[in-house]
C-alpha cells in the first residue's frame, strides 16, 4: 500500500489558499454579487434604524435602504452617471492610447530587452530587477516579456536560468506598483481614490503624482534588495544548472537600435520644451501664484504623460517603418483600445458597486465605526497602517487585480482613515506596497501559469510549489522592505508626492 506523503504546513496553507481563491468568482461577477449584497444588507440594516454622527459637521446619518422607492430610482436613474462619470474610467483610457501605442509598435519591448542585454555581467541581476520594476509601463505584458528573458541572459552567462527567470518575474510582479514615470496603476488608483473621497470631501483629491518620490525611491531600493535576495538566497539553494538546454534570444536589431534611439531624443526634447515652458517668468504651468504645487502641471499630468508616449510611439514606428501613414496611428491605438475591454466591463460593475456602497451610507457607517474603536483603544498611530498593510497583503493572496482590491478596500478604509485625519494618498501607498509584494506568491496571478511554463523549459518537474517556494523569499523581502522604507518616510518627514504628507 502507498504511503501518503505528508505535506509541510506551508504547502498546506499554500493550497488552502488556492482551493478558497479558486471558489471566487470572476471579478466582474464578484462586484455584481458585493452590489446585490449591498442592496439586500443596506435594507436590512435600515430596519434597525441604525445611525451614525458624521464627525465632519456632526450631523446625525442613518443607513438608507436601496430597497425602497427612494432606492430602486437611484438605482435605475444613476447606473449610467455611475459608470461614465467613474473618474479611473477616462483617465486610464486616455493614458492607454498613448501607452498601447507605445507597445503595438514595439517600443516597451526593445526598450527592455536593451536595458537587461546590454548590462555589464556583474550587473546582470540588478539590470534584470530595476528593468523587470519599470516594465510596469508596459502594464501586464512585462510578465510575458521580462521573466523568460532574464531566464536566457542567465543560461547564457553560465548561471542558473531559473535565478534569473525569478528575478524577472519578482521585478515585475513584487515590484510592479513602482517606477520612476508616472503610469497607469498611478492613474487608476489615484482616480478610484478620488472617486471615494468626493463623497467626504470635495476638496481632498489624490492626483497620479501624489505617490511619486516614494515610488521612485522605491525602484532604486527594491532593484538592490531584489539583486541581494536573487544571488545570496535564491540561486545558492537552486545550486548549479546541469540541464543542457538550446535557448537562444532574438538579439536586437541594429534598425531598432536606431528606432529607439530616435525614440528617446524625441521625448528628450518634449520633456525640455516642457521644463522650459514650467521655468519662464508667469508660466502658464504654474499657479496664479508661481507655485507648482498646486498647479495646472500637476492637475494636467496625464495629458502631457500621454503626448510623451504618442511622440515616442511615433518616432519609434515611422523609424521602425510600423507606421507609414496616419492611419497606422488610429489603427495601433485602436488595438491597444480592444485589450482594456476586459478592465472597461469590469469598471461598470465596480462603479455600481461603489455607487450603492456610498448612497446606502453603509461605507460610512463602517469607517466612523472603525475609527470611534481604534480610537477608543488608544490605537490610531502608525501601528494601525502597518496592521493595514499586513491584511492587505493577505487579501491579495485572493484577490489578485489591485484595481478590483482597492475599489473594495478604499470605500471602508480610506474614509476609516480619513476620520484619523490621515492623508487618503499616504493610504494609497500602505495599499501599494501590500498590494504588489504578495503578487508572486499568489495563485490568483494568471501569470503563474505562464511563468510555470517559462520554468519547464529549464526543469521538466516543476510544479506550482516549486515557483511559490522560489519566489517566497522575494515577496517577504519585498514587503519588509517596503515597510521599513514607508517609516522611515513616515519619521522623517520625507513627502510622498508633491506635497503629500502622512496627514491632511
Amino acid at each position: 500500500m502507498a504511503v501518503k506523503e505528508k505535506k509541510s504546513i506551508a504547502t498546506q496553507l499554500l493550497n488552502g489558499i488556492e482551493r478558497v481563491g479558486n471558489k471566487l468568482p470572476d471579478p466582474f461577477m464578484l462586484f455584481i454579487s458585493l452590489a446585490g449584497i449591498i442592496i439586500l444588507l443596506s435594507w436590512i440594516i435600515s430596519l434597525f434604524d441604525i445611525t451614525y454622527t458624521q464627525p465632519v459637521d456632526g450631523q446625525e446619518v442613518a443607513i438608507k435602504s436601496l430597497i425602497s422607492k427612494e432606492g430602486l430610482e437611484f438605482i435605475l436613474t444613476s447606473m449610467l452617471d455611475n459608470f461614465v462619470g467613474f473618474a479611473p474610467l477616462g483617465l486610464v483610457l486616455a493614458m492607454m492610447l498613448g501607452i498601447g501605442l507605445a507597445d503595438k509598435v514595439g517600443l516597451l519591448e526593445i526598450g527592455i530587452k536593451s536595458t537587461i542585454l546590454k548590462a555589464p555581467t556583474s550587473l546582470v541581476t540588478y539590470a534584470v530587477i530595476f528593468t523587470g520594476i519599470l516594465g510596469n509601463i508596459a502594464s501586464d505584458a512585462a510578465f510575458v516579456i521580462v521573466p523568460p528573458l532574464a531566464a536566457m541572459v542567465f543560461y547564457n552567462i553560465g548561471r542558473h536560468p531559473l535565478a534569473g527567470l525569478a528575478a524577472g518575474f519578482a521585478g515585475v510582479g513584487s515590484g510592479f506598483t513602482a517606477n520612476f514615470m508616472i503610469n497607469g496603476t498611478d492613474v487608476l488608483l489615484s482616480g478610484i481614490s478620488t472617486e471615494v473621497m468626493k463623497t467626504l470631501d470635495e476638496n481632498v483629491i489624490v492626483t497620479p503624482v501624489d505617490n511619486w518620490y516614494f515610488m521612485i525611491v522605491s525602484v532604486v531600493v527594491l532593484s538592490i534588495v531584489g539583486a541581494l535576495v536573487t544571488e545570496k538566497i535564491v540561486e545558492p539553494r537552486l545550486g548549479k544548472y546541469e540541464g543542457n538546454v538550446k535557448k537562444e534570444f532574438e538579439a536586437v536589431k541594429p534598425i531598432e537600435i536606431k528606432a529607439l534611439k530616435n525614440a528617446v531624443i524625441a521625448s528628450s526634447v518634449y520633456i525640455a520644451l516642457i521644463l522650459i515652458v514650467l521655468f519662464i517668468p508667469n508660466s502658464p504651468l504654474r499657479s496664479a501664484e508661481g507655485k507648482i504645487v498646486p498647479s495646472p502641471f500637476l492637475d494636467g499630468i496625464v495629458p502631457l504623460i500621454l503626448i510623451l508616449f504618442i511622440i515616442a510611439g511615433i518616432t519609434y514606428g515611422v523609424t521602425i517603418k510600423k507606421i507609414t501613414s496616419s492611419r497606422d496611428v488610429g489603427k495601433y491605438m485602436g488595438e491597444a483600445m480592444k485589450d482594456m475591454s476586459g478592465f472597461i466591463v469590469l469598471i461598470f460593475a465596480a462603479s455600481q458597486f461603489i455607487a450603492y456602497f456610498d448612497w446606502s451610507n453603509i461605507g460610512s457607517w463602517i469607517a466612523v465605526s472603525g475609527a470611534n474603536f481604534l480610537e477608543s483603544i488608544g490605537f490610531t498611530g502608525i501601528a494601525v497602517v502597518i496592521g493595514f498593510v499586513l491584511l492587505t497583503a493577505v487579501l491579495n493572496l485572493f484577490i489578485f487585480s489591485g484595481s478590483a482590491q482597492w475599489t473594495l478596500e478604499a470605500p471602508i478604509f480610506l474614509k476609516m482613515f480619513y476620520y484619523l485625519d490621515y492623508h487618503p494618498a499616504f493610504i494609497q501607498v500602505a495599499y501599494r506596497i501590500a498590494d504588489s509584494s504578495t503578487n508572486v506568491i499568489t495563485p490568483m496571478n494568471p501569470y503563474i501559469i505562464i511563468v510555470l511554463s517559462f520554468m519547464r523549459d529549464y526543469d521538466k518537474k516543476a510544479g506550482i510549489g516549486t515557483l511559490i517556494a522560489l519566489m517566497l523569499p522575494y515577496s517577504i523581502c519585498f514587503l519588509l522592505t517596503w515597510i521599513i522604507l514607508l517609516l522611515l518616510f513616515v519619521f522623517l518627514g520625507i513627502p510622498f508626492g508633491p506635497g503629500i504628507g502622512v496627514y491632511l
